[in-house]
């Protein structure tokens, strides 16, 4: 397998392309990797097509000189309030393969997966991704796997993820317009736990957070399989614009000092630390503390845990996980990200979600900002291995997703 996989991640603040490649032991190198601002989002959303090709243009154009490669074709995600999910059920009747031997195939697998997809969306709505939670058979209930078991009723419990017709279109037209190709689109969050979440704490119950620029987006998963998705639409630019109102400075200056300075947990901040904010108007600059940056951030990034927190409440059954929750995006890289979501979920279980070690003479993909863009990449890398068939050399990229696998703190909380 010679083939190259360039995933393209189109953020509200950021743009990052990541170019990759089977070496000849069909393991999975990191070439090149692109990173430049993006000026054509809102929340997530496309709202100017030609700032967003720029962007696009500009990260892929960085990732080819690094790499040595010219790149024709791209996987990029969607996510924000654009991409919705809902738990659905399929159910069929299988089908007798001789003398009453109701041995399940892959055929009825297909047509009950089939028959999960069968609802009627809204009119501007299209299917990204029908994920299999647990099948039944005859009722007996918790299987992952049904072929070859003997039934004559399956049952699928699935997870559909949507996508806003006219937003996936955008996507495909900016990169389009750039001189790529699509050769897909996937859910944000779906790619995110790919490279970030263990199987342990997929199995376990978890929840993984991107706290990006424009939005948040929250996947919970549990049995192996996500159970719920959503967004809500707060993110790094407001904390941003609450330093630049509160202190009155303009926002290029609030966002250096949020990078440079802020911390979303005042607990960590022990001793006195100066923060000189540049005057404005020919204003002198003004000396503050860092405890007075925090006290502006805090409880913006608290309202963003809480609203997370509610939400997951309101629209699931769910009452306690024994896996982690799992920040990932530029929100996850601030101080005291972790206490603070430890505090509003009382749990001391929480973690920064960073991306796998793909391998490459490149490391500085591995930061929970290109969480998304590397599980675009490993996620199309499954789907080609599957398409030529499993190999002995698959037993090394199965060690190099090992490698993610971190020891897991169970907890039960009542969270909700």
């Amino acid at each position: 397998m010679n083939e190259m996989i360039v995933g393209l991640d189109i953020g509200t603040s950021n743009v990052r392309a990541v170019i990759a490649e089977f070496d000849d032991e069909n393991v999975l190198q990191v070439l090149g990797v692109g990173e430049c601002s993006s000026t054509g989002l809102r929340s997530g959303v496309i709202v100017n097509i030609d700032a967003t090709m720029r962007s696009v243009t500009q990260a892929i154009e960085q990732a080819e000189m690094m790499a040595g490669r010219e790149v024709s074709a791209v996987v990029t995600g969607i996510g924000g309030n654009q991409v919705e999910s809902i738990n659905s059920k399929g159910i069929v009747g299988v089908t007798a393969k001789g003398k009453n031997n109701h041995e399940i195939k892959k055929e009825d697998v297909h047509r009950v997966i089939e028959a999960a997809r069968a609802i009627n969306f809204p009119t501007g709505k299209e299917i990204l991704h029908i994920i299999p939670q647990s099948y039944i058979v005859d009722g007996q209930t918790g299987i992952k796997d049904p072929i070859n078991m003997i039934g004559v009723r399956l049952e699928v419990e699935a997870h559909i993820m949507t996508a806003v017709s006219s937003s996936a279109m955008n996507f495909n037209k900016c990169i389009e317009r750039a001189g790529y190709s699509v050769q897909g689109i996937k859910s944000k969050t779906l790619a995110q736990s790919i490279s970030v979440v263990t199987q342990e704490e997929r199995e376990l119950g978890s929840i993984l957070i991107d706290l990006g620029g424009g939005s948040t987006d929250i996947l919970v998963l549990i049995g192996g399989a996500p159970i719920y998705a959503t967004s809500i639409p707060v993110g790094g630019i407001m904390v941003t614009t609450d330093i630049s109102k509160v202190r009155g400075i303009s926002i290029e200056t609030a966002e250096n000092i949020k990078l440079k300075y802020g911390c979303c947990f005042e607990e960590l901040l022990d001793e006195y630390e100066e923060v000189i904010i540049p005057g404005v108007g020919g204003r002198p600059p003004e000396v503050i503390s860092r405890n007075e940056i925090c006290q502006i951030i805090e409880p913006r990034m608290e309202e963003i845990f809480n609203m997370i927190r509610e939400k997951i409440a309101q629209q699931t059954k769910l009452k306690q996980l024994s896996g982690n929750i799992i920040l990932t995006g530029g929100g996850a890289l601030m101080e005291g990200a972790t206490e603070l979501a430890g505090k509003v979920f009382d749990t001391s279980c929480v973690r920064v979600g960073t991306p796998l070690n793909l391998g490459g003479q490149v490391d500085i993909y591995k930061k929970p900002t290109f969480a998304t863009v590397i599980g675009l990449v490993s996620s199309t890398a499954d789907d080609i291995k599957l398409k030529y068939g499993a190999t002995s050399n698959d037993n090394k990229h199965k060690k190099i997703k090992g490698n993610l696998k971190n020891s897991v703190i169970t907890f039960f909380k009542e969270f909700f």
